[in-house]
């Protein structure tokens, strides 16, 4: 697989997901950074998504909830070049009867190079990292070329 650039802009596209368990874990984290989010479009699962917004009145898109396809959204739109960064609250010691799109959310940040934070202290690396408040340019993979590439 051949490889190219993208830039993510200064405005972040954020995605927040949180499993039933971490889900005040992440309302506290996004409640005590929300003069910082603010700044940025955040993207959630459907109940995270709606929880976040009625705690701390920040605009959320709100996909649907991750057991009923909101997990495979997320993943679509990180795909699609829409995400730029993670944050996802997964519970280790809980298994959810989703996990294969859980798992499936993953590694599509993972081959779309976004950085993913899957607890407080990591994402609070990333927003605290001078990295967050400029452009950066990652590597992804070059989907076009490989589309070429096959139909040769």
């Amino acid at each position: 697989m051949e490889f190219t650039t993208r830039t993510i802009g200064i405005q972040k596209h954020i995605a927040l997901v949180a499993h039933d368990h971490c889900k005040n874990i992440l309302l506290s984290w996004v409640d005590e950074n929300k003069a910082l989010l603010a700044e940025h479009r955040l993207y959630a699962t459907g109940t995270t998504g709606n929880l976040v917004q009625r705690a701390t009145g920040l605009e959320v898109t709100s996909m649907l909830s991750g057991p009923m396809g909101g997990d495979q959204q997320v993943g679509a739109l990180i795909s699609e070049g829409k995400i730029d960064m993670l944050i996802f609250f997964w519970d280790p010691l809980n298994a959810v009867p989703h996990d294969p799109d859980v798992k499936a959310l993953l590694r599509l940040a993972t081959v779309w190079n976004i950085p993913v934070a899957n607890n407080r202290s990591t994402a609070d690396f990333l927003i605290e990292s001078s990295l967050f408040r400029r452009e950066v340019q990652v590597t992804i993979p070059d989907y076009q070329r490989y589309l070429q590439d096959r139909l040769k």
